[in-house]
């Protein structure tokens, strides 16, 4: 049961599905305390730490006692005015509450617009007289998961809503006329992304990208393995993609090869994930000075990492 008072503790939301990772992650490579879970919501003891199956954080989790419904939105109106419910139980008496608080717009986002600005806070209702809520988070979406105006016409997979994501969260991406390396591009998702950039693209893969993609003016597509093709003969490039299906432990091996010889400044990669969740090389890519492990809401039993060096 969590304490009265929040003031050491942090809570989680969890990605979708992977509760259990992130519990794994907090306890046996943070060395956290978790206290209480509820579905995606794990109350842990300490400060934040940094984990990468959390979707969203609550950074400033408090419990408020309530007497009532018209009660609990009054003393959470008192405190901010947009607030997102997470419903872990007591689901109808928590409805009502949310009814009586501001309507929170959660419209579709565009791609290249920027986040939202508005403070969100995430809230639930722990007990029919409890409130747990967190006035700040780190995400300024509900539950850490924007959802995007989506071409359903041109990306032959929905998998180019990973960078579109990503470029939106991290507030960064390749500049026109920048040379991107796309390993494992089949069937094209991400390629496509980085050439309505104006990136130039060097696109790799066994197997042919889609057609319009592949004669996109920024395109230029070569057949061949992903992990063939050697950093040394490559040449510099300002940035390597790869979303390629492959075990992690090979991707970190590509990756240090790349890293090694310095040819390349930035880097966005997908660790996939088999069966098992390979916490062992995910820890491997964590450690990689000045990168960052994190799950996407478009991600599935998969991490994202990046490194940016410019």
């Amino acid at each position: 049961m969590i304490a009265p008072h929040l003031d050491d503790h942090t809570v989680y939301i969890a990605a979708a599905g992977f509760t259990a990772d992130l519990v794994h992650e907090l306890e046996d490579l943070h060395g956290a305390r978790v206290l209480d879970v509820r579905g995606r919501l794990v109350v842990a003891d300490g400060p934040p730490r940094p984990a990468a199956w959390a979707q969203n954080v609550w950074l400033e989790p408090v419990t408020i006692p309530v007497a009532s419904i018209g009660d609990a939105a009054r003393k959470l109106k008192g405190i901010q005015r947009n607030w997102h419910l997470h419903a872990t139980g007591h689901h109808r008496r928590a409805a009502l509450i949310q009814e009586q608080l501001p309507r929170v717009a959660a419209r579709p986002v565009a791609f290249g617009d920027a986040p939202p600005t508005a403070p969100l806070g995430s809230w639930t209702l722990w007990e029919p007289d409890l409130v747990l809520a967190s006035a700040r988070c780190t995400s300024p979406f509900p539950d850490g998961e924007p959802r995007f105006e989506e071409n359903r016409t041109v990306p032959p997979t929905r998998a180019y809503l990973k960078l579109w994501e990503l470029f939106t969260l991290i507030g960064r991406r390749p500049a026109p006329g920048e040379l991107c390396l796309d390993l494992g591009s089949c069937p094209g998702g991400w390629t496509w992304v980085l050439a309505e950039l104006g990136a130039r693209v060097f696109s790799v893969d066994k197997a042919d990208i889609a057609p319009h993609i592949a004669a996109h003016p920024n395109v230029n597509f070569c057949t061949g393995s992903a992990f063939g093709l050697d950093p040394r003969h490559a040449g510099a490039v300002d940035w390597l993609f790869s979303d390629v299906i492959c075990y992690p432990d090979r991707l970190l091996a590509t990756v240090g090869r790349w890293l090694e010889l310095g040819q390349c400044r930035n880097f966005v990669c997908t660790l996939k994930f088999q069966s098992e969740t390979d916490h062992a090389t995910a820890r491997a890519f964590a450690a990689v000075p000045g990168s960052r492990l994190l799950h996407l809401a478009h991600n599935k039993h998969e991490l994202t990492w990046v490194l940016l060096r410019d």
